[in-house]
């Protein structure tokens, strides 16, 4: 009884030592740092070119320990933050370094103002559909207008959306632009919110921004939240701003633009797509 009572008390004690010896191990594979909030189905790591998913210059990457995208500047953060990392281009043959190329016609004529217009670098007249490393969306000059550029790691249609805005910024604002239609020459607020998400299959009609104050989940979003009340909406996507007013923006221009964060999102409400 004894000997046997000594064994069963030596094989806990071996139990035991090697339960901490992989748990110790586990800890060390980490790194002891921390990873942002990436999906499944983003084309993570498909460049190759950079090595680096990490932060980029003029953004935030959202921490595994709020597990949010960002929706207010950083306190300190410069608004007028310029991105100067690399631009890759997801084309017909790939994804590949991002080349502008000299405009030949820098504008498209529409009712009420003009928008400008880039070229992809592979000679479409389609906007090139713009990525940066990592899980911050950044705005990118291309041809003279200012474009986002999606976050590599966010989930496609994420990417999706941010491409699809690209489409209206700098259209003029009309107030009840886009609520007719998706198509229309000018936008309001909850116009070009609900033309961005449309563009990600997430909006099969025109919402207001009353409407969008029930509309998804309730609380900020992991890659996109709509910051929304009975007057006015917007969307921050990826640590940019895809609004119509110019608060907070030193350009102080109106219509469908991306700007920088605001350093407060006080008075309105956050919803956000659910799983977004």
């Amino acid at each position: 009884m004894r000997l046997r009572h000594t064994w069963a008390i030596a094989t806990t004690v071996l139990l035991f030592g090697a339960l901490t010896a992989v748990a110790q191990a586990s800890s060390k594979d980490s790194g002891g740092g921390t990873s942002a909030p990436v999906s499944a189905t983003g084309p993570s790591g498909s460049t190759g070119l950079t090595g680096a998913t990490g932060a980029t210059s003029g953004g935030t990457v959202p921490s595994l320990d709020s597990n949010l995208a960002p929706i207010d500047l950083a306190k300190g953060q410069s608004p007028t933050a310029v991105y100067s990392g690399p631009v890759f281009e997801l084309t017909p043959l790939g994804i590949v370094a991002y080349s502008s190329l000299t405009p030949t016609d820098a504008t498209d004529v529409v009712d009420g103002g003009t928008t400008a217009t880039a070229s992809s670098s592979s000679g479409s007249s389609a906007l090139p559909k713009l990525l940066v490393p990592g899980n911050t969306a950044e705005e990118v000059e291309v041809d003279g207008l200012k474009l986002a550029a999606a976050p590599e790691n966010a989930p496609t249609v994420v990417q999706d959306i941010i491409w699809t805005a690209n489409k209206i910024i700098g259209r003029p604002y009309v107030y009840g632009g886009g609520h007719k239609s998706f198509k229309s020459h000018g936008y309001d607020c909850s116009g070009t919110v609900s033309y961005a998400l449309h563009g990600g299959k997430l909006l099969k009609s025109p919402l207001d921004s009353s409407q969008f104050e029930g509309w998804g989940a309730s609380g900020q979003g992991q890659w996109m939240t709509i910051l929304t009340n009975a007057g006015h909406a917007y969307i921050d996507i990826a640590g940019l701003r895809l609004d119509t007013s110019p608060e907070n923006d030193p350009a102080g221009l109106n219509g469908p633009r991306w700007r920088p964060l605001r350093p407060s999102n006080s008075g309105y409400a956050k919803r956000h797509p659910v799983g977004l």
